[in-house]
């Protein structure tokens, strides 16, 4: 009886791939360079704020600042083992790994920033390690593709170009409706941006990835024009996103904007993962519940980390709102004059 059981186990888990072993170690380093850039480009924002105009006010005086270009440096070392990863491994994988870095952020941020992480902060962090450790050993097998071709056909079938067309349509209302208005005042408008794109971005970062690991194991797909499509709707994705996130850091606080910007990209690229490249027709039902409960539980962990930003001692809130005041922001890392305005009106 035991042997029919331990059978039937290792039948329905077969293990990780080679493939996705690759992934994972490239997803776990992209993890720890992303959220060290996190802490390091908002000291330079920080610094390059007291010198010339906001990011969030639509300057650019932080492209002076060699502290920031520091943090986006480590940005892009870690976007490039992001984008190797993804190479290997599904996004269903590789995507939610990304609550890692809010975990490294979080540590990094209560150290130098001195955005304290509570008790529950910490049980938020372990809720991530514990979701993503479940999402990890329940991934599907990447699924096998021979030309950049096949990637082309998934992202130009109806259901794909129909969420696609949604995105950008959402994306332009959100730039020059909301973000003129709203930009400064709530954050979901910057996020969404970021996320909407963001998810877009990752389906043309997968495409490609999987173009230049054939190319390199000898079948070349330089050579087709589907390659170099998207490598531009990646260079276009990424500096929107670049833009966006760096308003969205500049305007509000970094324990804020992290956990909101990891649950709205990783959902909605998910989303678009299932879409294009139908992960989860090669899982059973069991699979595919085990990944939503370890999704689930990533969220939860972000959420608590999120919400216990606030649970902070009186001497501990009256530093920190001090803190926000010389630098022109009031509570939830709103603008002061944003607020002034809010209230004569």
């Amino acid at each position: 009886m035991d042997e029919v059981v331990n059978r039937s186990w290792k039948d329905s888990y077969k293990g990780m791939s080679s493939d996705n072993i690759k992934g994972l170690i490239l997803a776990l380093s992209s993890s720890f360079f992303i959220g060290a850039s996190f802490i390091v480009k908002k000291k330079g924002l920080k610094k390059a704020a007291a010198s010339g105009l906001r990011a969030g006010n639509g300057g650019y005086s932080y492209l002076y600042e060699p502290l920031w270009w520091v943090g986006m440096i480590t940005m892009i070392v870690g976007e490039i083992a992001n984008f190797a990863a993804y190479a290997f491994a599904p996004a269903i994988l590789v995507t939610p790994l990304g609550a890692l870095s809010i975990i490294i952020s979080a540590v990094l941020a209560h150290i130098i920033l001195r955005e304290r992480l509570h008790i529950f902060g910490i049980l938020g962090c372990v809720l991530c390690v514990v979701g993503s450790t479940t999402i990890v050993l329940h991934a599907p097998q990447e699924r096998a593709i021979d030309s950049v071709r096949e990637v082309w056909d998934l992202a130009t079938e109806p259901a794909f170009l129909l969420y696609a067309a949604v995105v950008i349509a959402a994306v332009i209302v959100l730039i020059f409706r909301y973000i003129p208005e709203y930009g400064q005042t709530h954050i979901m408008v910057y996020i969404g941006v970021c996320s909407l794109v963001g998810s877009l971005s990752v389906m043309s970062v997968k495409a490609l990835g999987i173009a230049l690991k054939l190319t390199f194991s000898g079948m070349n797909q330089l050579i087709y024009p589907q390659t170099w499509a998207f490598t531009m709707v990646v260079v276009t994705c990424i500096l929107t996103q670049m833009n966006y996130l760096n308003k969205a850091l500049d305007t509000f606080n970094t324990a804020v904007v992290s956990p909101i910007y990891y649950t709205m990209f990783t959902t909605l690229t998910i989303f678009a993962s299932v879409i294009m490249f139908k992960d989860w027709d090669r899982q059973n039902p069991t699979q595919i519940i085990t990944e939503l409960c370890g999704f689930v539980t990533i969220l939860s962990g972000t959420f608590l980390l999120h919400k216990t930003k606030d649970m902070v001692d009186g001497s501990t809130r009256s530093s920190k709102h001090n803190e926000d005041e010389e630098e022109g922001f009031g509570p939830e890392g709103i603008p002061l004059r944003c607020q002034e305005s809010l209230r004569s009106s």
